[in-house]
């Protein structure tokens, strides 16, 4: 697990400790397991009261060309960013409608918080559902000359997700690797080491719950 914490390759561990690959994939995705629950369980909403700012956007990660210019299709993911704590979500999407990510600011996002977005058309009718919404129109501006509002947050915390993210399967996993890198923001946030923190996970998980599988791996019973 530490090689995990290390950012190591799956080629990296494989070679350093003599695991098979379908093991070491087998403890990534339990290690994976526990941190998406630990997120579901212990993530508060942002913003609320305090005049507290949050950016949302979103960002299609995995679009690849091919020789023949064909695209194949990335993941959307939307996210936002607390501007004065850091504190953040991020959740994989299948579409941009305003159905969706008006849904998930009201799961993520206190009402009366200030919320920052682009001119996206989904966003249009944020300010009806109790928030205080700002705007920058990014064909134009980065920052707006009137409001000084802008994204640059939620941009910097983009480029540090995608850097998170495995060359060799970025469309994978996408809950797994959002909760890797939001366990690390979180801990960072707390002044923690990862690994420590996720050794006091996993003290408590019940392995009456789990097996271990051919390979070495382990994973969640269905009994």
């Amino acid at each position: 697990m530490y090689e995990f914490f290390r950012r190591s390759s799956f080629a990296q561990i494989h070679k350093e400790l003599g695991i098979f690959s379908q093991a070491v994939a087998d403890w990534r995705n339990y290690a994976s397991d526990v941190l998406i629950d630990y997120i579901v369980v212990n993530t508060e909403k942002l913003g609320g009261g305090g005049g507290k700012t949050v950016e949302v956007d979103e960002s299609k990660i995995g679009k690849r060309k091919y020789n023949r210019g064909h695209f194949v299709e990335g993941q959307w993911v939307f996210g936002g960013v607390e501007r004065e704590t850091g504190r953040c979500f991020l959740v994989a999407v299948h579409d941009r409608t305003a159905e969706t990510l008006l849904g998930l600011i009201e799961s993520w996002i206190e009402p009366g918080t200030t919320v920052i977005s682009d001119c996206w058309k989904s966003y249009e009718r944020l300010s009806e559902r109790g928030y205080n919404h700002l705007t920058v129109n990014h064909s134009l501006e980065f920052v707006d000359s009137e409001t000084g509002a802008h994204t640059n947050t939620i941009e910097v915390t983009w480029r540090h997700f995608k850097a998170s993210l495995p060359e060799y399967n970025r469309r994978g996993r996408f809950e797994g690797y959002i909760a890797w890198f939001m366990f690390r923001k979180i801990c960072f946030a707390l002044k923690q080491d990862p690994f420590i923190k996720f050794l006091d996970l996993v003290r408590n998980i019940n392995w009456a719950d789990w097996q271990i599988v051919s390979g070495g791996g382990v994973e969640e019973s269905n009994s």
